[in-house]
């Protein structure tokens, strides 16, 4: 069977001509130049990376990946597969790379997946050179740009879904191997977030006969049933591990973790808000999802209506419908739209939007030069004193920050201003090339945020200065301490930085060592818990104004560990 173009196959073959023609090799240092930087030099950031690395430091710890672990504390809310590849990344870049950052690169590894399977899914539906359009408008997406270089589960996951979206498109030329990707897309996104992907992908893979005559044939079951058995190891190896060695573990996590985060009986993360994600992408997906938007406005009427068939249209809808009526809301688990959404939005710029369209490409350009601007600016600002009105505000705000000059990131820094401005001022002044001006603009500013403000911003978001200070409070002949109301982050950096894996108490009346670690609002904590208690340390990362630490020393206790 020829390839179909599902956006409209009547209107548009997909052998056509791109209106954009990107070169490999610019393509390719764009996509390195957005993919490092932010992987490399500073500590595990809150919110989801400390308590990442907590499990990933177990593996290298102990060897044991069945039971994901936080300092010592089961942690069941997902399933081992982005910790054991960072795992496996850490040992093998060890001497070359300190653990936290050799562990990034298992994202990077992740993204670069996400972009070959997005680029494969574009090829197939609109024709050679498509791809490397869906890949500029994937990397230009505003909501992706701090999260795709963290280490976060939710970053496999985007690949198990673009592999899995590339099955379905691939299935209609070729059932067999399309059945293959679908069901390794279902199994890496499975081992990465549990049940959500099959979840997603099963639901896509019921509602795309309702909507599509194509998969009302025969050979779309035989699809389906290569992708259930291509899928079956991956949903099988670790949950039958997982059971053998802990059943209670295994429960808490299959019904808690997975269907009590949906329904909401868990209580763990934040609420969703009505119509939280209709108001998030707009920003969240610029500028996939407005291009794309267009697309289906212009494409509403093609013959045989293949945008409103089309399967990543179908995709899309399911992901915001269950994402729409689940209990837990957060701006992060957006990110599997944007593979859909960015392929949605290729023929984009097959269409000329005339002078808006050049209107959009000349306030882009000028955007990013002001971002850019700022951003030397303010750099220069902070190292020099200068203006000191401005200079202080600056360190205020990360007040561990030491200022200093870096012959190495400016080189780098400078770099990316310079292929950004060579970008932007000799590429032709067409739409088409306005999206890879977006791209690099994008890149460039994330750039300078990497390089030039990377040490100033890791002062402010590291637990390294913080333990730090802890540290000679705590003797250092293996006492005990017992924590209260920390959270994983705060565990996992305090096993990391210190090697001290504390014992989680629900009272005062718990205590078992000599030593109460807790943690809470600022303003909130009480420096007197009893008469028994003395407070020995007050503290947090610096700058961070809403979180607060306390360590308090038994009196008349033993300060050993029991």
């Amino acid at each position: 069977m020829d390839k179909i173009n599902l956006m409209n196959p009547e209107a548009m073959g997909n052998t056509a001509a791109p209106a954009i023609r990107i070169p490999w090799l610019l393509m390719a240092t764009v996509t390195v130049l957005w993919l490092f930087p932010g992987l490399f030099g500073h500590d595990p950031w809150k919110a989801d990376e400390p308590y990442s690395f907590g499990m990933v430091w177990h593996i290298l710890s102990t060897g044991d990946w069945v039971v994901p672990t936080v300092a010592g504390v089961p942690f069941m809310e997902k399933p081992p597969l982005c910790y054991l590849t960072a795992a496996l990344f850490a040992r093998l870049f060890s001497q070359a790379l300190a653990p936290h950052d050799a562990a990034r690169l298992a994202s990077a590894f992740f993204m670069a997946i996400t972009f070959a399977f997005v680029a494969l899914t574009a090829r197939e539906l609109y024709g050679v050179g498509r791809g490397r359009v869906a890949i500029l408008l994937l990397l230009s997406c505003v909501g992706l740009q701090t999260h795709a270089h963290k280490l976060i589960t939710d970053i496999p996951l985007l690949s198990g879904f673009a592999i899995a979206i590339f099955g379905f498109v691939l299935s209609r030329r070729c059932p067999v191997h399309g059945g293959l990707w679908i069901g390794t897309g279902v199994g890496i996104g499975f081992l990465s977030k549990g049940l959500f992907a099959p979840g997603i992908l099963g639901i896509t893979a019921v509602v795309l006969p309702l909507v599509s005559g194509d998969c009302r044939r025969r050979e779309y079951l035989m699809t389906l049933v290569v992708a259930f058995l291509a899928a079956l190891p991956w949903l099988l190896i670790w949950p039958l591990a997982l059971h053998r060695q802990a059943p209670r573990l295994f429960r808490e996590w299959l019904l808690v973790q997975n269907f009590g985060r949906f329904l909401g009986t868990a209580r763990q993360g934040p609420p969703n808000k009505p119509a939280f994600y209709f108001y998030t992408l707009p920003w969240f997906a610029w500028p996939a999802f407005p291009l794309a938007v267009w697309v289906g406005w212009k494409k509403r009427r093609a013959v045989g209506g293949g945008f409103l068939r089309s399967i990543p249209l179908v995709a899309f809808a399911v992901m915001l419908a269950v994402l729409s009526v689940a209990s837990d809301g957060r701006g992060l688990y957006a990110l599997p739209m944007l593979v859909p959404l960015s392929i949605l939005a290729v023929p984009a710029f097959d269409m000329d939007p005339g002078r808006p369209g050049r209107a959009i490409d000349r306030w882009g350009v000028a955007l990013f030069a002001v971002a850019g601007l700022l951003l030397w600016l303010g750099w220069l600002a902070l190292i020099s004193g200068h203006p000191a009105m401005v200079a202080a505000r600056l360190r205020a705000i990360s007040p561990a920050y030491v200022p200093s000059f870096a012959l190495f990131s400016f080189a780098v820094a400078a770099a990316y201003t310079v292929v950004w401005g060579g970008i932007a001022l000799r590429t032709p002044a067409t739409w088409g090339h306005s999206l890879l001006r977006w791209g690099m603009g994008t890149t460039m500013v994330w750039g300078l945020c990497m390089t030039l403000w990377l040490p100033w911003t890791d002062a402010m978001r590291s637990y390294r200065s913080m333990i730090a200070s802890l540290l000679p409070h705590i003797p250092r002949n293996g006492a005990c301490v017992a924590s209260m109301s920390i959270g994983e982050s705060e565990r996992a950096m305090l096993e990391y930085f210190a090697g001290i894996q504390t014992h989680m108490v629900d009272s005062i009346a718990d205590v078992p060592c000599g030593y109460l670690f807790v943690g809470g609002r600022r303003g909130t904590l009480k420096d007197n818990i009893g008469p028994n208690w003395t407070l020995a340390w007050r503290g947090g990362r610096p700058g961070n104004t809403k979180e607060e630490f306390l360590l308090f020393r038994a009196v008349n206790r033993p300060q050993s560990a029991n």
